[in-house]
């Protein structure tokens, strides 16, 4: 597995710990998050490449969440996590942008192989806004 940056933000910490021990052990490099105001702190300095974002959570919820990351830091992906009960804001969170949602409790290889896919995901967009880049620097006269 590739090496990436990953951000578990949820508001019950065992659950985020565990993630958090998990991820770390197959070689990414994972900082955790109790809600979303702190996710965005986090975000600010950090390189994250994947938001696995918990919808259910007190004072910012995960949908609020997604849309300040969208405007933050378009380019990083974001995974929600939903209840059976809130299957309706994955989808709304699809509609926001997210990269996928998937339902609580996860399993830890389904898991991963959505964070592998939202990070690919997230590095192919940014090498074509790199390569974009280098050919208009390379057109500009001199």
């Amino acid at each position: 597995m590739r090496e990436f940056n990953v951000l578990v933000v949820d508001d019950e910490d065992e659950f985020r710990e565990v993630i958090i021990k998990r991820l770390v052990k197959r070689g990414l490099k994972v900082e955790g998050a109790e809600g979303g105001r702190k996710a965005l702190e986090i975000l600010e300095h950090s390189r994250t490449d994947v938001v696995l974002l918990d919808v259910k959570m007190p004072e910012m919820d995960g949908i609020e969440t997604l849309r300040q990351i969208r405007s933050l830091k378009p380019l990083v992906e974001v995974i929600l996590l939903t209840g059976h009960a809130s299957v309706d804001s994955g989808i709304e969170g699809m509609k926001l942008g997210a990269f996928d949602y998937l339902m609580k409790p996860i399993e830890l290889d389904p898991l991963l192989e959505k964070l592998e896919d939202a990070y690919e995901k997230k590095r192919l967009h940014q090498e074509k806004i790199e390569a974009a880049q280098m050919k208009k620097h390379m057109s500009m006269p001199s």
